[in-house]
């Protein structure tokens, strides 16, 4: 079946289930370019940059840094290593507020990829009910078993062909929305992960100064 008469045989849904797959692969497209850059330069960058701190070097920390402000964790660090001799607390403040605020950057599209998985499903069965009542519409009671019952059966085959698409597009974005929830969640651990090293590394630099 071409995909012409698919569109004509799933009827008016067919529509909003081709947009909302454009909208998904676009949003997929733009989520594996996030994360592909994330991961693979944020462990590089992270361990050069403690590296350079646990050696006392600040100035090339935060130059590494400010050179790498697309990513999430270094936008975190900097929020913290750019206040003026803060307290062990204050930095920890800071690293704290600004991976709050990252969060809805590395889970986004989050909510739209959950609404095309619930939504595409039942347009599709909204679409297969419309063909079926636009299919029994058309048969008389006198006319079972005549050619029309063979028209009804075949309408009715086709009425499922919006059912099929939706599930289609549901599987298809609720694969790469759980991949990138998953993403999400690795995302964070190392977030804290760096988080704390950084901030233990601050700590033992803090308690240094104090004692001189």
């Amino acid at each position: 079946m071409q995909i012409s008469n698919l569109f004509v045989a799933g009827g008016v849904v067919m529509w909003p289930l081709l947009g909302f797959s454009l909208l998904a692969v676009a949003l997929i497209i733009e989520r594996i370019l996030f994360w592909f850059r994330i991961t693979n330069r944020q462990n590089s960058v992270v361990k050069e940059v403690l590296k350079l701190y646990r050696s006392d070097n600040v100035v090339g920390a935060l130059n590494k840094l400010q050179q790498n402000t697309d990513l999430p964790i270094a936008r975190i660090f900097l929020a913290a290593l750019e206040l003026e001799e803060p307290t062990p607390e204050e930095f920890r403040l800071a690293l704290e507020s600004e991976a709050q605020a990252e969060l809805p950057l590395l889970k986004r599209f989050q909510n739209i990829f959950d609404t095309i998985i619930g939504l595409a499903p039942l347009l599709g069965l909204l679409g297969t009910v419309l063909g079926l009542i636009t299919s029994f519409a058309s048969l008389n009671i006198g006319d079972v078993g005549s050619t029309k019952t063979i028209g009804v059966t075949a309408g009715i085959s086709e009425a499922l062909v919006s059912t099929a698409s939706g599930l289609v597009v549901a599987i298809f974005t609720l694969l790469f929305a759980n991949t990138f929830r998953g993403l999400y969640q690795r995302q964070l651990a190392r977030i804290q992960e760096y988080g704390g090293q950084l901030e233990l590394l601050y700590r033992r630099r803090y308690e240094r100064r104090d004692k001189f």
